[in-house]
């Protein structure tokens, strides 16, 4: 492609302190001045970063070994539990693993933070004796500098792009996207946007495996995909490393969220350089460019519904519109530490301090993300044992028309459906006669609106529990949109424990 740079000649130009570096955020505006073709020419590198909860984070660590030896059955720190299942004196920590004895107000987070910065924690382990592992625990206090190895191994990181949530329902919801007003009482976002590394390179032409990278003040690595990395969906991730020794704790920084857990805010800066006028167009993307799903939090299953579809723009102006309601927006990431993270590490690439590395392996582009399968060894889903050729009605048809087909079908249900067959109610043959002795006429007069459902792919046990929680017989089966594909009853249940004994 005519006017193409490489990663070796604009690595060249940073030791020659030629180099023309900008963020993303001012990448926005150059592009939208001169156009891509120019900014290309113009432009070598285009610092991205993003910082907020990073669930999926943290450490390997490598004690060293004590004297007499110990093989690590189990070891907390500060009373947080960390993997041992890796070797006598190594673990792994997780930034969510919550405190034995201070619970979900303290956790992996906190430690990572505390030694980061240099602080005293308390070690205590418990030995698997052999004869060349004699002893049966230890306990003392460590800081960074006594660990041979700290290594930030983080599996997921800087999704592309997050969801937005929101909470229909009566309850105050609390979350991994924070707390969650009823009734479309506010709605939390994260991510960087416009800022975001992987926002700026959709097709990973110049991220990839072996990407040098600013993780947490330290120089790191993307070393793969990160797990539930879904390109199709805009929602790609990176899995990276770095050196928790040479991290600033300033950027690793934990998170407790109110009556959910632990998370850790990590700090990341990824620099792509401006190979052709395509990577121009795309890094010149804003936030009124890149669109996020509001998802309703209320409803309760993997499948959530999307309320509405915003841009970040949108999102970070404070206010977006529900249904008519204006509603309030809160991140819980911070745009402002991504901005300063990009800005340093233009720095450090204008002073020479940080090159850029070629991708030995780009990211894939193509990944089917899948959910769990629900294969329950002893009982069947809800969709294996539902009716699916259910007997619905419409809220303006009669209760005679209805109570006629009651008897026609033999059934003691009907759902109750809009034009589009999103369930709206249901009744029953006990409503039918109640409402014959009433005289009323119409089905929305008599119907229950608060209607109990169930997903073709919850358990059965589920749907029992369900069942006897609202001391009801039937529950109606619906999809993602809320639409009736089936129906499930008590003696349904009854039947297929009654087969499996």
């Amino acid at each position: 492609m005519p006017g193409r740079k490489s990663v070796d000649e604009i690595n060249r130009r940073i030791e020659r302190g030629e180099v023309c570096v900008v963020t993303a955020e001012e990448m926005v505006e150059i592009v939208e001045d001169i156009g891509p073709e120019r900014a290309a020419k113009e432009v070598d590198v285009v610092t991205c970063a993003t910082f907020g909860p990073m669930c999926s984070s943290g450490v390997f660590l490598n004690f060293g070994h004590s004297d007499p030896p110990i093989k690590m059955r189990r070891v907390w720190l500060n009373e947080v539990e960390a993997y041992t299942g890796i070797a006598a004196v190594d673990a792994y920590l997780g930034a969510t693993q919550p405190s034995e004895d201070r619970g979900i107000e303290y956790g992996g987070a906190h430690v990572i933070h505390e030694l980061a910065s240099g602080e005293e924690v308390v070690l205590r382990a418990e030995g698997s004796v052999t004869d060349c592992y004699p002893r049966e625990s230890v306990e003392t206090l460590i800081t960074i500098d006594d660990i041979n190895q700290a290594v930030i191994v983080n599996p997921r990181n800087s999704y592309q792009r997050y969801v937005a949530a929101t909470n229909s329902s009566e309850e105050t919801l609390y979350t991994y996207m924070g707390k969650l007003l009823p009734e479309y009482g506010n709605v939390t976002y994260c991510g960087a946007g416009q800022l975001n590394p992987l926002a700026n390179d959709p097709e990973f032409r110049t991220i990839g495996i072996g990407t040098r990278i600013w993780l947490a003040g330290s120089h790191g690595y993307i070393i793969g995909e990160g797990t539930q990395h879904d390109p199709s969906s805009g929602m790609a991730t990176l899995m990276v490393r770095g050196d928790l020794k040479e991290a600033d704790p300033e950027y690793l920084r934990p998170v407790v969220l109110e009556k959910y857990g632990v998370s850790l805010a990590v700090g990341i800066g990824v620099p792509i350089p401006v190979l052709d006028e395509r990577v121009a167009a795309s890094t010149g993307v804003s936030d009124a460019d890149i669109e996020v799903p509001i998802i309703d939090y209320g409803i309760p299953s993997r499948d959530r519904p999307v309320v509405k579809r915003v841009t970040y723009e949108e999102l970070r102006s404070g206010r977006v519109e529900i249904e008519g309601k204006t509603v309030r927006t809160g991140a819980l990431s911070s745009y402002k530490m991504a901005l300063e993270i990009a800005e340093r590490l233009k720095e450090e690439i204008e002073e020479g301090e940080f090159t850029l590395t070629q991708p030995v392996e780009p990211l894939p582009r193509e990944r089917e993300f899948r959910p769990m399968p629900y294969r329950p060894p002893s009982l069947p889903r809800v969709g294996d044992i539902m009716t699916e050729s259910v007997v619905t009605a419409s809220p303006d048809e009669s209760i005679e028309d209805v109570a006629r087909r009651l008897i026609e079908k033999e059934i003691n249900h009907i759902p109750v459906v809009d034009e589009e067959g999103r369930i709206v109610g249901i009744v029953t043959s006990w409503d039918i006669a109640a409402a014959v002795a009433e005289g009323k006429r119409r089905l929305k007069d008599i119907m229950t609106e608060d209607v109990i459902t169930i997903r073709p792919h919850e358990s059965v046990d589920e749907a029992l529990r369900r069942m006897n929680e609202h001391n009801i017989s039937c529950l109606p089966v619906v999809d993602g949109e809320n639409r009736v594909v089936g129906i499930v009853t008590r003696t349904d249940i009854t039947e297929v424990l009654r087969r499996r004994g």
